[in-house]
C-alpha cells in the first residue's frame, strides 16, 4: 500500500467543556484504525489549568503508543494574560504548555511518505490577531509572515515525491455552521498558504468537522471537537486522513453517545494536485 493514514483530533477541552466518556471510547477506537500519526490540532485544555494539562499528557501518551503524535497548542492553551499583547514577550504565555509538551511549539513529524510540519496560530490577545469585532479578543488567530518563512525553508528540504502537510490550530476556511473565519485577515492567510505549495492543511478550532480546499489545489481537514460544546447540536466528530499518490480522502468519525461508538459519517474526496504537475528538473 502506498497510502498514508493520519487520524486527526482537535479541541479536547480537558476540564470543565470535555466529554471524558467520549475519550474513553476515542481511547479504545483509534487503535483499530490503524494510523501512521496522529495529529491533535489544539486546545488540549479549556484554562490552560495544570490538571487540565496532565489529563491531556496521559491521553497523548496512550495514543503515542499507537502511532506517532504531533500536537500543537490552541488559544485556549495559551496563557495570553501572563504577557497580553506581548508586554511581556511571548515566552510567558506558553511556559506552562512547554512544560507538558515540550520546548517545540512547531514540531515536524516525517513520515516515510509525507512530512507533517506545523505553525503556531494561537498567539491569545496579540497585536497580529485583533479584528474590529471585540468579541474576536483573544479567540483569532493570526499566521505572521515569519511563521510562512520558517515552513516555507523546512519545506523547501522535503523531497518532492513525499506529501507536504502543515497544522494550524485556527479553521482557514469558514465554519459549516458559523460561517466564522478562524484567522484574521484569512484571505491573505489563504494566500500565503497556497503559495507554499502543500498538499493538506489539518486545523481545528471551529467545532465543527469539515473538508474544502483552497482554490483547488491544498486540502483542508477540518477536525470537530470532544467537548460537550458542539455547534448546532451536532454530534462530535474526528477525521481519517488518507493519502495516495493520486488523492486526498477525508472520512468523518462521528459519535454515538447513545451506542457509545465512533461510527464513519460523510467522507469527501479530492485530487492531489501536486501529484498530477511535472517535477522541475533538479528540484
Amino acid at each position: 500500500m502506498n497510502d498514508t493514514v493520519i487520524a486527526h483530533f482537535s479541541d479536547i477541552h480537558f476540564g470543565g467543556q470535555c466529554d471524558l466518556p467520549q475519550i474513553a471510547v476515542l481511547e479504545e477506537t483509534v487503535p483499530g484504525l490503524r494510523p501512521d500519526a496522529i495529529v491533535v490540532s489544539g486546545d488540549l485544555a479549556q484554562r490552560a489549568r495544570h490538571g487540565e494539562f496532565q489529563a491531556a499528557r496521559r491521553l497523548l501518551d496512550g495514543l503515542g503508543r499507537v502511532a506517532p503524535t504531533l500536537v500543537i497548542p490552541g488559544n485556549h492553551d495559551v496563557q495570553w494574560w501572563r504577557s497580553p499583547l506581548g508586554l511581556c514577550g511571548s515566552a510567558p504565555k506558553y511556559r506552562k504548555y512547554r512544560r507538558y509538551f515540550g520546548e517545540d511549539l512547531t514540531p515536524t513529524l516525517e513520515l516515510e511518505r509525507a512530512v507533517i510540519a506545523s505553525a503556531l496560530t494561537a498567539h491569545g490577545l496579540a497585536w497580529g490577531s485583533l479584528t474590529f469585532d471585540p468579541n474576536d479578543l483573544t479567540v483569532k488567530g493570526h499566521l505572521p509572515r515569519s511563521e510562512i518563512r520558517r515552513v516555507r525553508h523546512l519545506l523547501a528540504q522535503v523531497p518532492p515525491d513525499k506529501a507536504r502537510i502543515l497544522v494550524v490550530h485556527h479553521n482557514v476556511l469558514p465554519g459549516v455552521l458559523s460561517r466564522r473565519w478562524g484567522l484574521a485577515r484569512p484571505r491573505l492567510t489563504q494566500r500565503r498558504l497556497a503559495a507554499l505549495d502543500l498538499d493538506l492543511v489539518l486545523c481545528g478550532h471551529d467545532h465543527t468537522e469539515g473538508a474544502g480546499d483552497l482554490g483547488g489545489k491544498v486540502v483542508v481537514s477540518t477536525a470537530g471537537t470532544h467537548s460537550v460544546r458542539t455547534r448546532g447540536g451536532r454530534p462530535s466528530a474526528f477525521n481519517l486522513v488518507r493519502l495516495d499518490d493520486q488523492k486526498i480522502e477525508i472520512q468523518h468519525y462521528v459519535y454515538d453517545a447513545r451506542q457509545r461508538l465512533f461510527r464513519p459519517g460523510d467522507k469527501a474526496l479530492f485530487a492531489r494536485w501536486r501529484a498530477a504537475r511535472p517535477v522541475a528538473a533538479g528540484r
